[in-house]
């Protein structure tokens, strides 16, 4: 069997280039010219596979899409303009006003709100459960649950999902299974094998190669009956015309893509063809020195705690490394003695940068409290687990030695 690289890299174009170029071409282009009316008439209306408007599907875009189902053997991916754009699609295709949604609350800021607030003014009620703990998940489930979302290392909190027994919960209930997976890529780790039946990526993180643009990725793996789900009237009536297992995607691409004006831009997805093809190098990289890293910080004086997976007295540690091997992400949390001494350290780091964003080429610290969580309020807060002592670490390329030693300096140490 091929490995996740080799897939990867030896994915064909759908059509031969025209000067044999390697590298896909960026199609910067609006719109495509048609031999015949009926050619025209065929593409539009979904008989022929040809481009007809790059707001429906472009050239440049198909390739990273068919690299990564590829390297995933999903049914389809579809690449979006941003990680928030896959997740809001994902919910959007399956609810409607009237079903609910099970949700974490351990998730990030924008993601929250998006259930909190957006769907809940078009009528789609989140019953929010600690996902920590499977059978309260099971108990917010009813006959108008249409689907369970959860992030399965949470951001920044880091708590470990259990994802075999939150999907084996679910599908008692012939509940879809969406899950954001951003923080340990698909060439360690395989959605399905733990019950996810639709992944959501933020391709902005891992996939970009250092921060070069944005994107999301929506992989639908074709393992879920449509038909006996209480979805979304539309996504049931497309069970009817495509079958239970396309029902999904046909909708997601034939109508909310388009209508909603969200596939990713060309230059976007060429540029993350790119990082594709280093993506399990950076990824081991960068993963390593976030242990490594983890590991000298819990003996630096002026820090409170350290948090990550795949330290070996960390209450997850045992879950993360049977789901996701030894390296469970290039992110980690430390807890400084106060707000203030949280400000102080993230103010004199000197290679760190001070930047949102996870897995670019270099090293970033944020202090989540403040910024990615500033608008709710405190009790909010709390219950989500954001401490105003914790700073996020995204582990870049440099030398762990070399970061432990600027945060070292930075504290004052």
């Amino acid at each position: 069997m091929a490995s996740y690289e080799s897939k990867i890299l030896s994915a064909r174009y759908a059509k031969p280039d025209a000067h044999g170029s390697l590298a896909m071409p960026v199609y910067h282009a609006a719109a495509y010219e048609f031999p015949s009316a009926q050619a025209m008439a065929d593409a539009f209306c979904g008989r022929s596979p040809a481009h007809s408007y790059s707001r429906i599907s472009n050239p440049t875009v198909q390739q990273l899409e068919r690299r990564v189902q590829q390297a995933t053997g999903a049914l389809s991916v579809t690449a979006l303009n941003t990680g928030m754009a896959a997740i809001s699609h994902a919910l959007m295709n399956v609810a409607s006003a009237g079903l609910n949604i099970v949700a974490s609350p351990h998730v990030f800021g924008n993601s929250h709100s998006l259930l909190g607030d957006t769907l809940t003014a078009l009528g789609v009620e989140t019953r929010w459960a600690d996902f920590r703990d499977v059978a309260e998940v099971e108990r917010q489930m009813d006959d108008n649950t249409c689907a369970v979302f959860f992030e399965m290392i949470t951001n920044p909190q880091l708590y470990v999902t259990d994802l075999r027994a939150i999907s084996e919960a679910a599908h008692r209930h012939n509940v879809p299974v969406i899950a954001d997976t951003t923080i340990i890529p698909f060439t360690v780790f395989h959605a399905p094998d733990f019950g996810i039946d639709i992944e959501v990526i933020s391709s902005t993180k891992y996939i970009s190669g250092g921060a070069t643009s944005l994107g999301g990725l929506l992989i639908d793996y074709g393992r879920f009956d449509w038909s006996r789900a209480h979805v979304a009237p539309p996504l049931l009536r497309r069970t009817k015309r495509v079958g239970p297992k396309m029902a999904f995607t046909a909708r997601l691409k034939t109508e909310l893509v388009t209508n909603l004006g969200s596939l990713m831009s060309p230059h976007a997805a060429y540029m993350q063809t790119l990082g594709l093809e280093t993506l399990a190098l950076r990824f081991d990289r960068q993963a390593s020195s976030a242990l490594t890293l983890a590991r000298e910080l819990q003996h630096t004086a002026g820090i409170v705690s350290v948090n990550y997976p795949g330290l070996e007295d960390n209450p997850y540690h045992e879950l993360a490394v049977s789901q996701f091997g030894p390296l469970p992400g290039a992110m980690l949390t430390i807890d400084a003695e106060s707000r203030e001494a949280a400000f102080h350290l993230i103010d004199h780091l000197q290679l760190v940068r001070r930047a949102t964003n996870l897995f670019d080429h270099r090293s970033l610290a944020i202090h989540p409290a403040s910024t990615i969580f500033a608008l709710f309020s405190e009790e909010e807060r709390q219950q989500m687990g954001i401490s105003q002592q914790t700073i996020r670490l995204s582990v870049g390329l440099e030398d762990p030695a070399d970061i432990a030693a600027d945060i070292r300096q930075a504290i004052g140490v």
